[in-house]
């Protein structure tokens, strides 16, 4: 299956056994992956469903469906204070890739950037394209930007954590001992959270962490945080 191009359709693509592609697909099936006609490929629908199909002129005719088991055992929202520049795009590659369901993008005290309606758009792109190219089930969700202090009170899942470069803070691997079904982990912005924020997070039930002792920067925070728990919970 790995030797197959995969392409990611929207759920209503798939009516009565048949996918209905669209002329970009068509496009980039035959002139980009230079399939020919009954050729075979990979559908993925971005909520879970994987089917082997074949090619058959404007559409494709489904064979099977596929059973891939490539998902965390655990569904991880992770809320990243936006970064400057187009730094995000990279967090939103990278931790697609590690597996986490939901990204909620918020804007701290300290954020820089104020995005665009375009940028959102661009960030749900990107994070199909990466469930794709890594052969995940699901396509994470993007959410819409909102203000931070929105963000922690949005959130009321059991297990909710703050990573925090500063202060006496327990590591994030040593609280990771019981992992619950859904876990909300939240990182920082350029010059970290501010104490208020802090203050905020733990009274809406966040539990301040540590992800070491050097300052990491806030694109690379994310990606450490989701390494860290896949790792927890994939032994």
């Amino acid at each position: 299956m790995s030797q197959l191009q995969r392409i990611a359709i929207a759920p209503s693509q798939f009516q009565q056994g048949q996918i209905l592609l669209t002329k970009e697909q068509q496009h980039y099936l035959g002139r980009v992956l230079r399939l020919r006609e009954d050729d075979r490929f990979i559908a993925m629908d971005g909520k879970g469903k994987w089917w082997l199909a074949q090619l058959a002129g404007e559409q494709a005719e489904v064979l099977e469906p596929l059973l891939v088991e490539t998902e965390l055992p655990v569904s991880i929202t992770l809320m990243v204070a936006l970064p400057k520049g187009n730094g995000f795009d990279e967090v939103v590659r990278c931790c697609t890739e590690l597996g986490v369901a939901c990204i909620a993008p918020v804007l701290s005290d300290r954020t820089l950037l104020h995005p665009s309606p375009q940028k959102l758009e661009r960030w749900r792109r990107i994070a199909a394209e990466a469930a794709e190219q890594s052969e995940r089930s699901f396509v994470p969700t993007i959410l819409e930007p909102v203000a931070f202090n929105t963000g922690v009170t949005a959130n009321q899942t059991s297990h909710r954590y703050i990573c925090e470069a500063r202060g006496e803070y327990p590591h994030l691997s040593k609280v990771l001992s019981s992992i619950s079904k859904e876990i909300v982990i939240a990182t920082g912005p350029e010059g970290g959270w501010t104490t208020e924020e802090i203050e905020n997070a733990i009274a809406f039930g966040f539990q301040p962490v540590s992800l070491g002792r050097r300052i990491l920067r806030a694109v690379t925070a994310p990606v450490v945080a989701l390494s860290l728990i896949t790792a927890a919970c994939e032994v």
